[in-house]
């Protein structure tokens, strides 16, 4: 690495990727890029950075098909990563998204695939405290509770089949407003997304009119502080899951050919009502081919103390929950 390309922002990664472990050194990664300052700037940093890890580096662009400049987009991205030397895979859907959460949902089914063809334990997205910051608001409007408040982590699970491949966000403490710096300081190009003035999007308009209001009125660090109250979250949250899964695993019986779900409910009777609401939503997560709402899992709360026979009205799908006994059915 020449001594030119080293500043204190390659510093400050370095030191975060050695805290949190997130990259270790040696392992094949698999970078999402998608040509805008966020994505470049991670990728300029990773490319630096490999002569002191030794991580096989990988990158993978998606084009949704949404704007008629995307083949040209792609054609970006592929020439930056000949220019630094990055194998790179364009993947092209084959019928544009209909919605934000649709076109999630593919990019991630993509970048499964490719890891698991391609080896890789860890895939980098560019994400950052601004992302998080948006993230945060964006679910709280939605009615969010703490587990979509703090949902854009340091690293997850890319998905439950793939449990060993890792969603690893390293830029997750800056701003978008610092990756833009980093970009300039470098002289790198950008690929400027036309789509992200399009207030047609939710989250176009939460990051182009309600984020700025909320800095003049409220609070300038706003991307900062919601991005730490997000990190405090996290913890909250991961001591929650544990707590949760070690009652779910006493008191929750999962069906069998004979046998329906059922629920010991005396042992919740004496758990405190955020566990009851989190068993009763995993339980629910995995029993119906639905969202699970607050509604829902409230009307599964209410039979723990509730008088046998007494059942609620059909959950989607048509299950119907039944206090028998000491147990909550569900039928």
């Amino acid at each position: 690495m020449a001594k030119t390309d080293w500043s204190n922002l390659h510093a400050r990664v370095h030191r975060q990727l050695k805290v949190r472990l997130l990259l270790p050194p040696g392992m094949s990664l698999l970078i999402a890029v998608s040509g805008g300052q966020d994505s470049v700037a991670l990728l300029k940093l990773l490319v630096d950075l490999q002569p002191k890890w030794n991580w096989q580096l990988r990158a993978v662009h998606c084009d949704h098909r949404w704007r008629k400049d995307s083949d040209d987009n792609a054609q970006f991205v592929r020439q930056l990563c000949v220019e630094w030397n990055i194998p790179c895979q364009v993947v092209t859907a084959k019928d544009p998204p209909g919605t934000e959460a649709e076109a999630r949902h593919w990019r991630y089914r993509v970048f499964e695939q490719l890891a698991v063809e391609q080896e890789c334990l860890r895939i980098a997205t560019g994400h950052t405290a601004t992302d998080r910051a948006e993230t945060l608001l964006y679910n709280l409007m939605r009615g969010s509770g703490a587990d979509g408040l703090q949902a854009l982590g340091w690293q997850r699970p890319i998905s439950d089949t793939s449990p060993g491949v890792q969603v690893v966000r390293p830029l997750l403490n800056w701003t978008r407003q610092e990756t833009a710096t980093f970009c300039y300081q470098f002289n790198l190009p950008i690929w400027e997304d036309s789509t992200n003035q399009d207030r047609t999007y939710a989250r176009n308009r939460l990051r182009l009119d309600v984020m700025p209001l909320l800095r003049k009125s409220f609070n300038a660090n706003l991307e900062t502080t919601l991005a730490q109250t997000s990190e405090l979250l996290t913890a909250d949250v991961d001591l929650l899951d544990q707590l949760t899964q070690s009652l779910y695993d006493s008191v929750v019986q999962a069906p069998t050919n004979s046998e329906p779900w059922r629920i010991h409910r005396v042992p919740l009777q004496d758990a405190h009502l955020a566990l009851q609401r989190r068993v009763m939503r995993r339980v629910l997560q995995r029993a119906i081919a639905a969202q699970v709402c607050f509604e829902a899992v409230e009307k599964l709360v209410v039979l723990i103390d509730a008088p046998h026979r007494t059942q609620t009205d059909p959950f989607a799908g048509g299950l119907i929950g039944v206090v028998d006994h000491d147990w909550i059915v569900l039928r």
